[in-house]
């Protein structure tokens, strides 16, 4: 039997996860501040989406997206002069199976947009830094192929410790030592690698927004910003708290109304608010959607939910998780 100190330390707990430093920082998404039309169009919802498409209208919209993106990723890079002179590829080969991905499988966290070009630029970077290695040695050509399964392996690892797994991408490592049209580029395949990306990504969010929506997220599923939400709060507070104090001096009769009205407010507040239990029970997600509904009813706004339908108030941000936890409410009516 393993003792209990030891499993602590055993592999199960063998874990890191970068978005737990990164997302407090990172700023929330300004994607509700945009206008509806434009905010379409980058992936955000303030409805329920339509219900799924089926396998062949999925099909459809994935010929032509795949069709569309790289036979633009072609044509400019037929029309760019830099890259004609340094002998770029017309389409770099690891863009096919994004394409699949970004087209097709538009749900899965492996084609959002983060994924889709960090882990192509990860991978890049990886490839190019084992190939420049390998090339010192006087027998390079002999180990090509050893190189190159090192920078899809060292590459599979960067992509999954920065939170940026792309299964596309560990070709472009791959083509990066193996590939001499590519892997003489050097730093240079950067530039093409990145236009890449940044078209496909818009052809895209053109294409898979018409019925489906897509990308679900741009950074994390998580909540991002809490830092400096803290950071506002805690400056809002002490200037309440300067107020009040302020208030006191001169009076107390109406800091005492002022009270009474917000304790009034908090009653009512909570009376019309839903209670984890009518949702899904032992959901996390539940409650906390709970809490926000109760947040927004005692600020005046409310969520509205109908079947097939979901209305959240201009300036609230949710969580995919939330939305989606909306969304299956809406379905269940």
């Amino acid at each position: 039997m393993i003792p209990p100190a030891q499993h602590r330390r055993g592999p199960s707990r063998w874990h890191f996860d970068i978005d737990k430093h990164l997302n407090p920082f990172f700023p929330p998404s300004a994607l509700p501040r945009l206008p509806a039309p434009v905010a379409h169009f980058f992936g955000y919802r303030t409805h329920a989406p339509p219900r799924p498409l089926g396998n062949l209208a999925m099909i459809f919209w994935a010929v032509i997206g795949v069709f569309s993106s790289l036979a633009i990723i072609g044509a400019v890079a037929l029309a760019v002069p830099a890259f004609q002179a340094r002998g770029v590829p017309t389409i770099i080969g690891s863009f096919g199976a994004a394409a699949v991905l970004d087209f097709y499988a538009v749900e899965s966290p492996l084609a959002q947009p983060r994924n889709a070009i960090l882990g192509q630029l990860v991978s890049a970077l990886t490839g190019i830094s084992v190939c420049k290695l390998f090339a010192l040695s006087p027998h390079f050509e002999a180990v090509r192929w050893l190189g190159a399964a090192l920078a899809c392996a060292c590459a599979t690892a960067m992509m999954a410790l920065t939170g940026t797994v792309h299964p596309p991408a560990g070709a472009t490592a791959l083509m990066a030592v193996l590939d001499p049209d590519v892997s003489d580029l050097g730093w240079f395949l950067f530039l093409p690698l990145l236009l890449g990306c940044c078209l496909m990504l818009a052809v895209a969010m053109l294409v898979n927004n018409i019925q489906r929506r897509f990308p679900y997220y741009w950074w994390s599923p998580g909540e991002t910003g809490t830092y400096w939400r803290r950071e506002k709060g805690g400056e809002v507070e002490t200037e309440e708290s300067g107020e009040k104090s302020h208030r006191h001096g001169h009076g107390g009769g109406e800091g005492k109304k002022k009270q009474q009205q917000q304790e009034d407010d908090s009653e009512e507040s909570s009376s019309g608010s839903i209670s984890s239990g009518d949702l899904e029970s032992g959901s996390s997600t539940a409650g906390e959607l709970a809490r926000t509904v109760s947040v927004v009813s005692g600020r005046g706004g409310e969520i509205v939910i109908r079947r097939g339908r979901v209305h959240i108030p201009d300036g609230l941000s949710l969580r995919p998780e939330e939305i989606l936890s909306l969304e299956t409410l809406s379905e269940r009516l």
